[in-house]
């Protein structure tokens, strides 16, 4: 018989795990490990927002429309003609040519390449979208703020201007505008960045009016924290969520305006390309040459399209109360 001493236990060297003991600490399957970094806001709303595939081909097209416009010197003039210069001598007999190899989306009247004046005209269209949208959102987001931080008479001042501007039809409003500047690319996208500003104070009030009597802000104020601070530190980063959705979705609004207005007369000056100077010069032979619509037409309907999509994207990815799939 052989007596085990009750005072030996067995020994192993430090930091070395048995099988069973390695199995037992690792991490199951689907769980997350204790080290991982500590997820933000955006990180979280970048996680969500690349599992919607419509969203994200709305950014490959927006980027691929931004490549296209910055790029269109390099390539465009040399490869498809100058989109306003008129060749004289061979204008009658490349006038309103149907899509081929050499000109993919035609002609027009003029003899001019539709796809150039499309490339072109991007640079106009998102120009118009991203200054436009700067400038109302930046007036909108200093009145919002106003508004809703002081209250009282200054908020009712304030939103009684916001409903004075909303009464009036907003292309209209912004026509009437142009007709005392005058037309061209310049007045256009300060005539909607201007006009565009009380839909944007509003957003933001709201976002402000929830966020303002947050026990933080009172923190803050209690320590001798200026308004202007409170407004900047504190209050504008918690509501800027609304305003990426809000302000996204203003561009493709702005390049509609824009287009609409050039249709009319009162945007873009010609020969320069726009989207709806060449629908408005194309719409006369729409039965028999269609593509001198049809091009721009497109051109719209996908950049307008395309940021509307990302703004909903958007929307659904800032939502901090949308759980994870």
């Amino acid at each position: 018989m052989k007596f085990k001493n009750p005072f030996h236990r067995d020994l192993k060297p430090v930091g070395i795990n048995t099988p069973e003991e390695e199995r037992a600490q690792a991490p199951k399957e689907g769980s997350e490990p204790a080290h991982a970094a500590t997820r933000t806001m955006w990180g979280d709303a970048w996680n969500r927002l690349r599992r919607n595939k419509l969203a994200i081909a709305a950014v490959v097209w927006i980027v691929f429309m931004i490549i296209i416009a910055l790029t269109a010197d390099l390539w465009a003039s040399q490869m498809l003609g100058s989109p306003t210069a008129i060749n004289t001598a061979t204008m009658s007999s490349n006038s309103r040519l149907p899509p081929t190899l050499e000109h993919p989306f035609g002609t027009d009247t003029l003899g001019r390449d539709v796809l150039s004046r499309v490339v072109y005209g991007s640079r106009i269209s998102l120009a118009v979208g991203v200054l436009a949208t700067a400038i109302s959102t930046v007036i909108g987001l200093v009145m919002g703020a106003i508004s809703a931080y002081y209250g009282g008479w200054i908020d009712t001042l304030i939103m009684r201007l916001a409903d004075i501007f909303l009464a009036f039809p907003y292309i209209l409003f912004v026509i009437a505008m142009l007709a005392v500047i005058g037309p061209g690319i310049q007045n256009v996208f300060i005539a909607i960045g201007v006009l565009g500003w009380p839909s944007i104070a509003r957003v933001f009030r709201s976002a402000i009016l929830s966020v303002k009597s947050n026990d933080f802000v009172d923190a803050a104020r209690s320590m001798g924290a200026s308004d202007v601070r409170i407004i900047a530190r504190h209050i504008f980063p918690n509501s800027i969520a609304s305003i990426v959705v809000y302000s996204t979705m203003n561009i493709g609004g702005a390049i509609l305006t824009e287009a609409s207005l050039s249709y009319l007369g009162m945007g873009i000056i010609p020969p320069d390309p726009s989207w709806g100077v060449m629908i408005q010069d194309g719409q006369a032979y729409l039965a028999s040459q269609p593509w001198l619509m049809i091009m721009p037409g497109l051109a719209i309907l996908t950049t307008v399209l395309a940021f509307t999509l990302l703004g909903d994207g958007l929307r659904d990815a800032l939502d901090v109360k949308m759980k994870d799939a």
